[in-house]
């Protein structure tokens, strides 16, 4: 409450010359100033008005001197230090006198003088306003250096700050050392925080009419580091240039977060586990490496978010697990290809080698689109959002750093050593070779059948749609604006009496519901501290006398409509940039058949809560954000693989080599879903509520962009490069130029053009005979 009374007023800053001292304040001034006058004051008033310290600043008397702050040759400022230390004496705190003006205007109106208080009871009487804070740039506590005996402040000023203080020391200069007029005033709030005088003697002394110039002044005296800190502290709160309002507030009692951090701590645990198990059982000694880099992964984006301290949200953990999906997701497409190229008859070595290179595209690709939406979303979102895109953009850097280069090194090392290259078993390369051998040579008719794909798409989409319109949709806080407050109570609540008990006190629209460990949860209006307080005494009526507030979060309708507004323009700029990179990479017949992937996923998750009456808030959000970017990095993953397959074989049909692509990364896909889905299920048990819901939302999203990237974009491609069969023509040498050495090849070769079975015309294959390969030496590698 403190924070917010002092956060919620503007503070207003002024700079004043100094008429006269008047002399000790009459005791009928020491009244209480009225709290709208006094924003700041009391979450600064220390504990003993006893010493200087007291109040707003410290140690702040005629004293403490204005220098000219210039470099010295370490880096250090110089200043005059006065010899003489202010005089410690019992005063009441400032604050406690109201202002005096002298005139109607007070202390901003430019032209009238007004009488203030300082902190040791004197009246000063003051000139007019001379500078406000939109002239102050910053001010910082310093600490004592070769030209400092003591902490100091240091203000800079910006812009005609600068001239007019200039202008303002420069006549306090003209009047005697010692002399009132000699000093400056310092104005927060109607409140004297400090009146130094004009420095008049030591090295710099101020000129009369000169003043002190440039952009930097310092206020020296016998300050310690807290007093100095709170000095800079005030005036820079005073030099905001606009009003501030609260536009949200969120308290969560201690022993519900205790709670939430508990359960999500062992649903990490339990999921991170699983997860491990089942890439050692899968890659054996390759998922021990993986393992130790995912583990390298975790210490290391842990570390930059510390650094840059950052509070860890709801939104920022689920921006945290998409990037350890990702970081997983690097890991297993690296060992699948690893693996393909053991089966083309490549060395251990080689394969390991050839495994990377391979997988760097893919990896680069689908990182990237992510990169963009999380820089999209820093940008342009607000709040928890934000929150989010930092985490996935630390993340995802950092996932890029563990693959190509901890595990690389690891992996290459461990491949130097020939027992290792001799066991391919012992690294995981048999596993699930039956299941590879068969997609290879018998791939499933994925495109074949794709018209029944988009049918059962089609009615999938139509059903959410159905949830939205028919269901409604459940906005949270963070979009309507109000209250939520949830209530630990002695005995089960009845809902139905409750909210007839919140139509009864003047809000029939409350939404109340049953939340976690039998509490209860309420969607109020903004309201006051005495509504607030009704709604509690009712809550405890109906929970049996006690009713403990376990959480506050309020959100006013300015700040729910800029999060809608932003979130919306987030999400519109980050998913359009990341198909413009989509069809930049590969096709623009790919970047549609994103879209409509993409669509189909979201549609699904926001239907599903609609149908379950999910409340749609941060937690809904930060899942939405989760499978839009997790469904364009699993789509990403077969564009590249169809990418590559139509250059190495430009004479088949698009569709079979669609086909066929979807079939060779269906094993990634599954793998990563399931090393996802391990950890989500941890969450949805064991997280409670809120997190259960994340975790629900995040496993349908997985589920769905495994079949949306295979079923639907590939599908929704094929149909279009069907009806474009001049670009599927030039698909055939991506966006290479075909080297002089192939051109020259191809001269007067027999050219043999097949028509393929769906009407895109195929790039002809040129029939050129090649000489047999020299036969192989005993105990020599392979030659490709």
């Amino acid at each position: 409450d403190r924070a917010v009374d002092v956060i919620g007023k503007t503070a207003q800053l002024s700079f004043h010359s100094v008429q006269a001292n008047l002399g000790q304040a009459p005791p009928s001034t020491t009244t209480s100033v009225p709290a709208a006058a006094n924003a700041t004051p009391p979450a600064n008033a220390p504990a003993s008005p006893s010493t200087t310290s007291a109040g707003l600043g410290a140690n702040m008397s005629s004293s403490h001197v204005l220098g000219q702050a210039s470099p010295t040759p370490a880096g250090g400022p110089t200043a005059q230090i006065p010899a003489q230390t202010p005089t410690q004496t019992q005063t009441p705190a400032p604050g406690t006198a109201p202002a005096i003006p002298a005139g109607p205007a007070g202390a901003t109106g430019g032209t009238d003088s007004l009488t203030l208080p300082d902190e040791n009871g004197q009246l000063i009487q003051l000139g007019p306003s001379a500078l406000t804070g939109e002239g102050v740039a910053t001010a910082t506590a310093q600490p004592p250096d070769q030209n400092h005996q003591t902490w100091y402040i240091e203000v800079q000023f910006k812009g005609s700050g600068k001239s007019a203080w200039t202008k303002l020391t420069g006549e306090a200069a003209c009047a005697q050392a010692n002399d009132p007029k000699r000093q400056v005033a310092i104005v927060l709030d109607q409140q004297i925080i400090s009146h130094p005088q004009v420095s008049s003697d030591g090295s710099t002394p101020v000129q009369c009419n000169v003043g002190i110039t440039g952009d930097k002044t310092e206020i020296t005296g016998t300050f310690t580091v807290s007093e100095a800190r709170k000095i800079a502290l005030l005036i820079r709160g005073g030099a905001l240039p606009v009003d501030v309002k609260i536009a949200s507030t969120s308290v969560v009692g201690p022993e519900l977060g205790a709670k939430a951090i508990d359960a999500s701590r062992t649903a990490v645990i339990i999921g991170g586990i699983l997860t491990i198990l089942y890439i050692l059982f899968y890659y054996r000694v390759l998922g021990l490496l993986a393992a130790i880099a995912l583990g390298c992964y975790a210490l290391i984006s842990f570390a930059v978010l510390l650094g840059l301290n950052l509070t860890l949200t709801l939104p920022g953990i689920a921006g945290f697990v998409l990037a350890v999906a990702m970081a997983t997701d690097s890991n297993i497409l690296v060992y699948e290809r690893t693996k393909e190229e053991l089966d083309n008859g490549r060395s251990m070595k080689a394969a390991g080698k050839t495994g990377f290179k391979n997988a760097l595209s893919a990896i680069i690709d689908s990182n990237a689109t992510t990169f963009i939406a999380a820089l999209t979303l820093f940008f342009l979102a607000v709040g928890e959002v934000r929150g989010f895109a930092v985490t996935l953009l630390v993340g995802t850097a950092c996932s890029i750093f563990v693959t190509l280069i901890i595990l690389r090194t690891l992996v290459t090392g461990l491949l130097s050593f020939e027992w290792a290259r001799n066991r391919p078993r012992l690294l995981g390369m048999y596993v699930g070779k039956r299941f590879r051998d068969r997609m290879a040579h018998r791939p499933p008719n994925f495109v074949g059948f794709s018209k029944y794909f988009l049918v059962f798409a089609m009615v999938v989409t139509l059903t959410s749609l159905s949830g939205i319109v028919f269901r409604g949709i459940d906005y949270g806080i963070e979009f309507t604006g109000g209250r939520l407050l949830e209530y630990s109570t002695a005995q089960k609540v009845d809902l139905d009496a409750a909210r007839k008990k919140m139509a009864d006190l003047g809000f029939p629209r409350a939404v109340v519901q049953s939340s976690e460990g039998g509490n209860t949860a309420l969607r109020v209006p903004n309201v006051n501290a005495e509504q607030l307080g009704k709604i509690t005494d009712a809550m405890k009526q109906l929970g049996g006398g006690k009713a403990d507030r376990l959480r506050d979060e309020q959100v006013s309708g300015t700040f729910s409509k800029e999060l809608k507004r932003k979130a919306i323009i987030g999400l519109i700029v980050g998913v359009a940039l990341q198909l413009a990179w989509v069809a930049y990479r590969f096709r623009w017949t790919f970047g549609i058949g994103a879209v409509v992937a993409l669509v189909h996923d979201s549609l699904l998750v926001v239907g599903l809560f609609a149908w379950l009456q999910k409340p749609f808030d941060a937690v809904f959000l930060a899942a939405i954000l989760t499978v839009i970017a997790f469904s364009v990095n699993d789509t990403v993953v077969v564009f590249d693989r169809i990418r590559e397959q139509r250059r190495r074989r430009g004479g088949e049909t698009f569709k079979t080599v669609v086909n066929d692509a979807c079939a060779q990364t269906f094993p990634r896909t599954l793998n990563i879903a399931l090393a996802a889905i391990f950890i989500l299920g941890a969450l949805y048990v064991l997280g409670g509520d809120t997190l259960s819901d994340f975790a629900l939302a995040l496993i349908i999203g997985i589920i769905t962009g495994v079949y949306s990237s295979v079923f639907i974009a590939s599908s929704v491609a094929v149909y279009l490069e069907r009806w474009k069969p001049t670009i599927s023509g030039r698909m055939a040498a991506g966006r290479t130029k075909p080297s002089k050495a192939r051109a020259t090849a191809a001269v007067g070769a027999s050219v043999d053009v097949e028509a393929s079975e769906d009407g895109e015309s195929p790039a002809p294959r040129p029939q050129v005979s090649r000489p047999a390969p020299r036969p192989r030496k005993k105990g020599g590698k392979k030659r490709r």
